[in-house]
């Protein structure tokens, strides 16, 4: 099993621990890089690939690196707009 292999299956748990940095490394194995929205974005992060009208726009944690449980709830729902992960309900 490869290294993102088992990114994906940690984060399929839905782990309380799940840092920003591995989200950046899950997303970007698809080709989804960080762009933030201009000088003013603040915190405010979001996800975009060229080739894909579909994006994510998170906040960026903080203080800590560690996502917050709506956040990662918001990265499934990506994972399964994009067809990495399938709709158990379909």
């Amino acid at each position: 099993m490869s290294s993102h292999e088992k990114l994906l299956e940690r984060f399929l748990k839905l782990p309380r621990d799940f840092t920003w940095d591995e989200l950046k490394r899950l997303v970007g194995r698809y080709g989804y890089y960080q762009n933030n929205k201009g000088k003013t974005s603040g915190s405010r992060v979001k996800f975009e690939k060229d080739d894909s009208d579909i994006c994510l726009d998170l906040h960026r944690p903080h203080p800590k690196n560690i996502l917050k449980l709506y956040q990662i709830l918001d990265v499934l729902e990506f994972l399964k707009r994009i067809g990495i992960v399938k709709d158990e309900l379909n």
